[in-house]
């Protein structure tokens, strides 16, 4: 199974979560919507950069290392691009979950 493989499995039910979420959040105000979608954004950005800089650490010091069989050869750095899929994954997971459960306030009522 090559590592684009199994980010399928794992990405998979991050999208379904990700567009039942898209459909809440398009019954909300259209500014609700833009902050949502700007912080999403923001974090995706943040965290991508965030993984190339230590990911390219951790392999360079041979905390990790890769299969050559099993990558599909493009790079960001000495990262394979298949290894931003779990950032990536956070990035739309957690906050669709945080939207889809609803934040509560701190008397614990719904927003």
């Amino acid at each position: 199974m090559t590592y684009w493989s199994l980010n399928a499995l794992f990405l998979a039910p991050v999208l379904v979560v990700l567009i039942v979420a898209a459909v809440v959040v398009r019954r909300r105000p259209s500014a609700a919507r833009r902050g949502t979608l700007a912080a999403f954004g923001a974090t995706l950005g943040l965290l991508l950069v965030l993984t190339a800089l230590f990911d390219n650490v951790m392999i360079a010091v041979g905390l990790v290392g890769y299969d050559e069989g099993l990558i599909s050869g493009a790079f960001i750095g000495i990262a394979p691009l298949e290894d931003f899929a779990y950032a990536i994954a956070a990035v739309l997971l957690l906050p669709s979950l945080w939207l889809l459960l609803g934040a509560r306030d701190e008397r614990g009522r719904d927003r």
